[in-house]
């Protein structure tokens, strides 16, 4: 693969796509913390809301999140506190635990979620904009 040196522009189109996916993460963890949630726990009740059964092993969140197998159940435990989810044998392989969320994880998630969708929606043509000057760069 040859490698051709980036135009100033180039790295001017990179420099704000790197700022805006901070200004969106700086977002993201404060509408967090105005729940009580840190990104975190946020992160963990999207994962598990996200995935395909709607409900996940400690060693899937483990993945979705990169963290280790032990700080997953961490953030289960805590979460289990708090009353946003709830451990549930697997049906077919009972030897496996599954985390689901409560209504009240549900429910704040939901809160999350809407206001997630409409900063994204606020931001979509800046983003769309420096990403067809990257792409098309």
């Amino acid at each position: 693969m040859s490698r051709r040196s980036l135009k100033k522009e180039e790295y001017e189109a990179l420099a704000s796509f790197r700022h805006a996916l901070r200004r969106f993460l700086k977002f993201s963890e404060e509408a967090a913390r105005t729940v009580g949630l840190t990104p975190q726990q946020h992160q963990a009740l999207l994962a598990i809301r996200g995935a395909g059964s709607d409900s996940i092993t400690n060693g899937e969140l483990a993945e979705r999140l990169q963290i280790k197998h032990h700080s997953a159940v961490g953030l289960i435990n805590r979460l289990a506190r708090m009353g946003l989810v709830r451990r549930e044998r697997d049906r077919e392989d009972r030897r496996k635990v599954r985390v689901r969320l409560t209504p009240k994880g549900t429910a704040i998630l939901e809160r999350l979620t809407e206001a997630h969708r409409d900063e994204l929606r606020s931001i979509a043509p800046h983003l769309r904009s420096i990403l067809k000057r990257i792409t098309d760069g």
